[in-house]
């Protein structure tokens, strides 16, 4: 798969200075966690939910999650256990034994509720199981987080392909402030011994949320939530790490995509689409909600997070284009790795002071992103590349 291959060639070639490299299910897992970009969560109850996967690969969504946990109602359970082995069979050709799906679907992620279930779906989906890339361990905390990762490693030898894990730190012990820093501390050590095993980092900041009774309005970013935002630092701190010992760390669901009453202006400054003649791109962002959306996901990078959860296909394009590296931040970030010595260099754009050792780390994230997401072509905005990718 590559991303915005469901853009047109020509306007492909128009959008980009290096077009997005293919990647796979099989690929290293420092590639696919930068890959997974905006991902789909989608509950394993949905009647249609075979269907829901081909669109969504056809929309241009890289990765998923079919979801057995809280969007689920607890006596649905044994019901989408079911639907999802049969809907993941039905993404198989008849009679293949080999796992090979009728047209390639996004990366596929079961969030499952206990360690049990991993290795009992493994068993339930015969072939169908090679479809799945890994499982997403929800409110991850060191001592059953250990029999997940577990059940996940017993299942991997039972399929015969391998399996990645997704944790998500979530629970009350990693959001309140005398028992945070030991379990982050708890969970760095775990997460390294099976560091092999694990792909990306999530944060569930509606848990984080429920854990003091809030909720983000539309209009507001979960960095404006303060008790929150104080979690997500601290979880970059300690497993985001850019030393080697850290994991990538995914941006935080974005759960709104309609509008309700506005209490502050629109976060999207009119100029940029005003160049780009798409006023009408602006107004439709504003009325779903999706300026939020793209001021978060801006904080989200600014922050060290890569990749978004998301909860409606309508999303995907602005995660998607915002992760797109810009000419000038290409043209930065090989300047920086071209000085192996140190010192300091004013950029090719003239606007700012690159200093090759302390911005080395960031550069060699940035080329991994530009990698997967390509980079745009000198005078492209993120308004053409939305508007490309299905913003309009």
């Amino acid at each position: 798969m590559r991303h915005f291959e469901h853009i047109d060639p020509a306007r492909r070639k128009h959008l980009f200075h290096r077009h997005p490299r293919a990647f796979g299910r099989h690929d290293d897992p420092e590639v696919l966690a930068v890959a997974l970009g905006a991902t789909l969560y989608s509950p394993a109850t949905r009647p249609a939910l075979a269907e829901d996967v081909v669109k969504a690969a056809r929309r241009g969504v890289t990765s998923m999650v079919l979801c057995l946990e809280d969007s689920i109602a607890d006596e649905d359970v044994e019901a989408a256990e079911a639907n999802l082995v049969a809907q993941l069979e039905r993404l198989l050709p008849p009679g293949a034994p080999s796992g090979e799906p009728v047209a390639e679907p996004p990366l596929l992620f079961v969030r499952v509720r206990t360690p049990e279930q991993i290795g009992d779906l493994a068993g339930r989906l015969g072939a169908a199981a090679g479809l799945v890339s890994g499982f997403v361990i929800p409110k991850f905390t060191p001592g059953p987080g250990g029999e997940f990762l577990d059940a996940v490693a017993d299942a991997e030898d039972r399929v015969g392909h391998r399996l990645l894990a997704m944790p998500v730190i979530e629970s009350a012990q990693a959001v309140y402030r005398e028992s945070r820093t030991e379990l982050l501390q708890d969970v760095a050590r775990l997460l390294a011994k099976h560091r092999e095993r694990v792909l990306a980092v999530r944060i569930g900041a509606t848990d984080m949320s429920a854990a003091y009774g809030l909720r983000r309005p539309p209009d507001l970013t979960i960095y404006d939530i303060g008790p929150v935002a104080g979690v997500i630092a601290d979880v970059v701190n300690i497993l985001g790490r850019a030393d080697g010992t850290g994991f990538v760390v995914t941006g935080p669901v974005w759960e709104y995509f309609s509008a309700g009453e506005r209490m502050f202006k629109p976060q999207l400054r009119q100029s940029p689409f005003e160049a780009q003649r798409a006023a009408r791109l602006r107004q439709r962002l504003i009325t779903s909600d999706l300026d939020g959306l793209i001021r978060e996901v801006h904080l989200d990078k600014a922050n060290g997070l890569i990749g978004k959860t998301v909860i409606h296909p309508s999303h995907v394009a602005a995660v998607h284009a915002l992760s797109v590296v810009t000419h000038e931040e290409y043209c930065d970030a090989s300047d920086i790795l071209e000085e192996t010595g140190g010192g300091a260099m004013a950029s090719v754009y003239a606007n700012k002071m690159n200093e090759a050792k302390p911005h080395r780390a960031w550069a060699e994230r940035l080329m991994l992103r530009a990698r997967v997401f390509g980079v745009a072509a000198e005078g492209v905005t993120f308004v053409e590349l939305l508007e490309a990718a299905g913003g309009r």
